[in-house]
């Protein structure tokens, strides 16, 4: 929450990413700014390889670690390029060039991720695209996949930020299961030793833009292809612990205040609750309203992205005008889909999810 005093508007942002970072981690930032532990001068400006940089790398992956009950045959790898470098480096690193993978087209970032694929590997397989049923768009069940008997992984989005489509139950594969989790990483309790490997652009629920993290289980660590760029070769990073080049210490250094304040805060039960909360309020407001809808089956709605539409698209721009007066931010939806879309990532109070409804409630009562 941050207050703009001369306006006396509490400000809530509502940007699907880069998102909105804790209030207490961006003060303790700005404390530190110039004079980060005491050296008289910013973490920017020290060696990713001094001690006390290391260290803190070092209490980040712990802290990570713990979070999310990462067992111990799982590297914890912070590299560059976001999550679309992962798109590639997941083909490269974990399927030969003659492999099959799998794939579920589940939404626009499915879609990106597909096609970087198609340039390593010799066959992607699509095993399921979202339908419209009489509920809505889903996804449907796993028994209905066409799953690969040979598949070197399974990919899929949990959580796709432009269609706001969630899949929540993690799918039961015989295939490694590689999990693009950007929008949805620590936003509930997670089984990792579901999965083979989870990647996750930093600009939501860990830190600023320009940080990707990767879970990887040791196992998949011998890659797969001998040309892998080798700033995105797993193997390599995991043995260089994340330092084969300087890395992004600035959005490293955020991430840990992150994850040390997801600690204070009770860690992932209580961002779970939180969340469910938040997207629980604005579902609520929609779904009892003539004047807004929502197009997704509630089975597959995201509890981190919501997308809503005005039933008449005329009022659109004065709904974001007069949003934005009340200090609620960033609710235009994605070019590709249109209307608004609240983001509600861990950072978001409840009272934010509260402010839009209040506002949300109000406006169509004056346009009724």
């Amino acid at each position: 929450m941050r207050q703009i005093l001369e306006m006396k508007v509490m400000k809530y942002n509502f940007s699907a990413g880069p998102a909105m970072l804790p209030a207490p981690v961006l003060q303790k930032a700005q404390r530190e700014l110039i004079d980060w532990q005491g050296l008289g001068i910013s973490v920017m400006e020290i060696s990713h390889r001094d001690p006390i940089y290391v260290q803190m790398t070092e209490e980040a992956e712990q802290d990570l670690r713990d979070l999310m009950a990462i067992p111990d045959n799982y590297s914890v790898l912070f590299m560059h390029g976001g999550g679309r470098g992962q798109f590639s480096a997941v083909a490269q690193n974990i399927a030969a060039p003659d492999a099959t993978v799998d794939y579920l087209n589940s939404g626009i970032w499915s879609g990106y991720a597909i096609r970087e694929a198609k340039k390593y590997v010799a066959q992607v397989n699509e095993v399921a695209q979202v339908a419209e049923t009489p509920l809505g768009k889903a996804i449907p069940p796993v028994s209905e996949w066409n799953l690969s008997s040979n598949a070197a992984y399974l990919h899929y989005c949990p959580n796709e930020t432009v269609d706001g489509i969630a899949l929540h139950e993690i799918p039961d594969v015989a295939a490694p299961l590689v999990a693009d989790m950007s929008s949805v990483i620590l936003a509930e309790p997670l089984d990792v030793s579901k999965f083979g490997v989870i990647y996750a652009g930093a600009q939501k629920n860990i830190g600023p833009s320009g940080l990707a993290l990767v879970i990887i289980r040791n196992d998949l660590l011998a890659t797969q292809q001998e040309r892998v760029c080798t700033v995105m070769n797993y193997k390599v990073q995991a043995a260089e612990k994340s330092m084969y080049n300087t890395p992004n210490t600035f959005a490293w250094y955020l991430a840990a205040e992150v994850f040390k304040w997801l600690k204070a805060e009770g860690g992932l039960a209580a961002m779970s609750e939180l969340n469910h909360a938040k997207s629980s309020l604005l579902y609520e407001c929609v779904d009892n309203s003539s004047f807004y809808r929502n197009t997704i089956a509630p089975a597959n709605r995201s509890m981190m992205n919501i997308p809503f539409q005005l039933n008449d698209s005329n009022l659109d721009a004065l709904f974001l005008q007069q949003a934005q007066a009340e200090g609620l931010l960033s609710l235009k939806g994605h070019r590709f889909v249109g209307g608004m879309r609240a983001s509600m990532y861990n950072a978001m109070p409840l009272a934010g999810a509260q402010a839009l409804v209040d506002f949300m409630t109000r406006f169509a009562n004056e346009h009724s």
